[in-house]
């Protein structure tokens, strides 16, 4: 097992190192996303749409929905399987820019996931809009070579084109919707639709010949929507469809309380994370209550719950009133541009302090890849850009925290390092300073999209494996940095094992 981030600056990828045989992988002129590129914006208007004039998603999930249970779905939309009480699947988030950080951790993927029952992808299949051609160079692509099924469910990305391509992909090649009901002239409604952003003409037309790079028997999978339950082995593994907005409409939320009851062990698997940065968000379901009190509730006995939508990896071990502890996990880092993480504050949230945190890349390393980052754009590399030790040790400072990891040697906090902290929204402790909320921060890593200039190693993308037996689910999070040694031995950046009894 090579070194890990949290014990060399070379297991975090810095320095000089062999780059990975990922580019291989990738096809030619794959179109690069870029989050400041005003058309790109433009497509993917409308969660914004969704956000100032309503959100269509319930509607359009329950006609997709009876759509699949009119065509043979079961209803109680469990997929049965016949794992042993022994098996491992993987889990990725955040994976389709199609760019070198989704495929630098296809090697590493492949590796671990090789004797893996199955995958699932938690949140945004697709970037930036879902479209149904974008699945071959971002999809079928880069996972030929998993010989195992794939299930996902959509991010608030795949919605933007109303779940046409998902639901193509991932539920049977579903036909597409008859057109739904007209809005009222001048209505909100109707404004909405005058500027919602549809599928172009002829879209999926390149579907089949993608299909054809995941085509053998063991890699189908055919799932009854776009939220679902799987019982493998021991478990029941429960993903729920977030939607635009992140929010569960009132027909999947008394779903999700009917499959959630009994004694059996459960993870869920959402596009919206249900602690992350450091703060609680606990997703409304419509008409009342959360999914989190469906989750804490004792009689429905789960063990995790695993979110994408950020793009990195973070971990909160929550002791509930009655002593079970949840494991709260964000796992976004499949494959985008990376969210910060030196952004998030020192952490106190639920009884959860930074001696029980965990996050990858680590904030010194985020800082460090953010600086240089910023450094390049802005042209001011000789100011902006921090030494792994340089960000590590102000770091220390402004949270109030030992080093992670030990730097070779020790760093001083100057002015200029305190600055570029700063300017950079590093976090700070609770009781210093202003608190950006989850959103305002979110908008501030993204305004400089790593994903659109950031093409050499490292890339401090990740993946989850989790081992389950009839006792305890071991959960690993692995890096993977794009240069070779963490593709031939992905590094553990963080594990635990959950009991199940």
């Amino acid at each position: 097992m090579s070194e890990s981030s949290r014990d060399t600056a070379e297991g975090a990828g810095w320095g000089a190192a062999e780059r990975g045989t990922y580019r291989r992988l990738m096809p030619h002129g794959v179109e690069k996303i870029s989050w400041l590129d005003p058309r790109m914006l433009w497509a993917a208007r409308n969660g914004v749409l969704a956000s100032w004039f309503g959100d269509p998603t319930g509607g359009t999930r329950a006609r997709w929905v009876a759509q699949r249970e009119a065509a043979g779905a079961p209803a109680d939309k469990v997929i049965r399987r016949d794992d042993p009480d022994r098996f491992s699947f993987l889990v990725i988030g955040d994976t389709g820019e199609g760019g070198e950080p989704q495929y630098a951790v296809v090697p590493g993927l492949l590796r671990e996931g090789r004797d893996t029952a199955f995958a699932v992808l938690a949140s945004d299949v697709i970037y930036p809009v879902g479209s149904a051609d974008d699945y071959g160079a971002k999809f079928f692509r880069p996972y030929r070579d998993y010989r195992a099924p794939i299930y996902a469910i959509p991010g608030n990305h795949d919605w933007y084109e109303d779940l046409g391509g998902f639901m193509r992909v991932f539920c049977g090649d579903a036909p597409p919707l008859p057109p739904g009901p007209r809005p009222r002239p001048l209505t909100r409604a109707w404004l909405r639709s005058l500027l919602w952003h549809r599928p172009r003409a002829g879209d999926g037309g390149r579907l089949e010949e993608a299909r054809t790079m995941r085509s053998a028997p063991a890699q189908r999978a055919v799932q009854p929507g776009p939220y679902w339950a799987i019982d493998a082995g021991p478990v029941r593994i429960v993903g729920i469809d977030t939607g635009l907005l992140g929010t569960v409409d009132a027909e999947q939320g008394a779903w999700l309380r009917e499959v959630s009851r009994g004694p059996r062990p459960k993870i869920l698997v959402t596009g919206s994370p249900l602690y992350v940065d450091g703060e609680h968000h606990p997703c409304p379901i419509e008409g009342g209550g959360t999914v989190d009190d469906i989750v804490r509730e004792p009689g429905h006995h789960y063990v995790a719950a695993i979110g994408g939508d950020i793009h990195n990896y973070q971990r909160y071990p929550v002791r509930l009133d009655d002593g079970r502890t949840l494991q709260y996990v964000v796992a976004g880092g499949g494959g985008a541009f990376t969210h910060a993480t030196h952004t998030i504050p020192r952490v106190d949230v639920a009884g959860v302090t930074e001696r029980d945190f965990r996050c990858y890349p680590l904030r010194g390393d985020s800082l460090a890849f953010y600086s240089g980052l910023y450094g390049r754009r802005l042209r001011l590399r000789r100011f902006f850009t921090l030494t792994d030790a340089e960000a590590m040790a102000v770091i220390a400072e402004r949270l109030g925290i030992g080093p992670t990891r030990a730097p070779g040697a020790p760093a001083r906090v100057t002015r200029r390092t305190r600055l570029v902290a700063g300017l950079l929204g590093t976090g700070r402790r609770p009781d210093r300073g202003k608190r950006l909320r989850l959103p305002v921060r979110k908008a501030y890593a993204s305004l400089f999209s790593p994903g659109s200039a950031t093409y050499s190693p490292p890339f401090f993308k990740c993946f989850l494996r989790l081992d389950v037996s009839p006792e305890a689910i071991r959960l690993r999070c692995h890096a993977a940095t794009g240069h070779r040694a963490q593709e031939v031995s992905p590094p553990v950046e963080d594990e635990v094992t959950i009991p199940l009894g």
